[in-house]
């Protein structure tokens, strides 16, 4: 049998197999915040297409860390548990693990959307999101969004998740403290790679007493765009740091949103963003034509599109103990299979392929298909700021 369709173990989780799909913005809860009927058939169809496991899109553990689009679900109080306890139940009715990603936003965010100032360790304002200077974080400030992730640990745990994916990746709140670009700070939160991680070592510590042996993973950058960015050897010195903290796997990703198309890569989409992004689309239409070139030039994607963390998580990989996880541009089966063979990592995780094909791991099993149909258009990701996650295929909506 292809070892990519083994069952695979990550702290007290079985996963189906070697596949799994990787954390993605629904954009499909209530306005409080709860799981709707929408977001339960959507995991319902991955649980039923073959997913070795799913994680969520990212949970948010308080008010202020809210998503910059509409409908991200929250984990933010008690009340909350029961309504994602229905749909871990009925996701556990196909034999599937599930993990919730928690998450605070932090400066990647709008003030608009949360009702909320924007927060960071330090106060560097964001190139994307255009709002004013963050607010730089307190130490009791620190203290309380290291509580509040304590507490979505609990919750997701109360709910029947199997367990939790902590998003410290792709310029979010813990990615931000982690970063040496993003992260300034001269106290005992900033400077030292030892430093930097601290907040997210005392959220593993303080879940550890409260949880014990509930699997807990992080999803880490590898390297990012901005050259006092995180780069593979922070990355290998935080990876050590998880496995002393007693993480139980770890997530291998790259870039943070300023970054543009960096973690995703792929086209360009000028033209779905002039239709969706809440910046680009204010461009009259009389200019788009002049201001394409430049926007590009922020934004597009650098090459490699394919396999572009497979390098980086085999580099991590040989120095923890714990398994590993890589996402990013992964599109083929024979890719996979070389991936898990030759031990680079332990877990491949997908994103846009999940999306156009929630059941495309059955397809790869079944021998129906050996890639994966998406175009990486990219439209998906710009949709998700005005409506629920869809694949486009190119296409503008009308």
């Amino acid at each position: 049998m292809n070892k990519v369709f083994e069952e695979v173990k990550i702290g007290k989780i079985t996963f189906k197999n070697s596949i799994i799909r990787s954390a993605t913005h629904e954009g499909m809860c209530t306005e409080k915040g709860e799981p709707n009927e929408d977001l339960i058939k959507k995991f319902e169809q991955l649980a039923k297409g073959g997913a070795g496991a799913i994680i969520t899109g990212f949970v948010g553990i308080m008010p202020n860390g809210n998503a910059p689009s509409k409908y991200m679900p929250m984990i933010d109080s008690d009340e909350k548990i029961d309504s994602f306890k229905k749909l871990v139940d009925r996701v556990h009715s196909y034999d599937t693990p599930i993990i919730m990603q928690i998450a605070h936003c932090g400066r990647q965010t709008r003030s608009k959307i949360t009702g909320y100032p924007t927060v960071a360790p330090s106060p560097i304002k964001d190139k994307l999101y255009n709002e004013d200077r963050p607010h730089e974080l307190t130490e009791d400030e620190i203290y309380e969004i290291i509580d509040n992730f304590v507490l979505g640990i609990e919750r997701a745990k109360k709910a029947g998740f199997d367990g939790v994916e902590l998003h410290a990746a792709h310029g979010y709140l813990l990615s931000s403290f982690l970063s040496p670009h993003m992260n300034k700070r001269k106290d005992k939160w900033g400077g030292s790679t030892e430093n930097r991680f601290r907040i997210v070592k005392e959220i593993l510590l303080r879940a550890r007493e409260r949880v014990e042996d509930y699997t807990i993973i992080a999803k880490i950058n590898a390297y990012e765009k901005a050259k006092d960015g995180m780069n593979i050897e922070e990355a290998i010195k935080i990876s050590k740091y998880l496995e002393e903290a007693k993480c139980d796997a770890i997530d291998v990703s790259c870039g943070i949103e300023e970054d543009g198309f960096w973690t995703l890569r792929g086209n360009f989409p000028f033209e779905m963003m002039a239709h969706d992004n809440h910046r680009i689309k204010k461009i009259p239409k009389s200019f788009r034509k002049i201001a394409k070139p430049f926007v590009k030039m922020q934004f597009e994607s650098p090459k490699p599109y394919k396999l572009f963390n497979v390098p980086s998580a085999e580099k991590i990989k040989k120095e923890v103990n714990i398994p590993i996880i890589v996402v990013g541009g992964i599109r083929r089966l024979d890719e996979i299979k070389e991936i898990i063979e030759n031990n680079k990592s332990d877990i491949v995780a997908m994103s846009k392929p999940f999306i156009i094909e929630p059941n495309i791991v059955n397809k790869f099993k079944e021998g129906k298909q050996e890639v994966s149909r998406c175009i990486d258009c990219n439209y998906c990701i710009i949709g998700i700021e005005e409506r629920p996650l869809k694949c486009y295929y190119g296409k503008l909506p009308k």
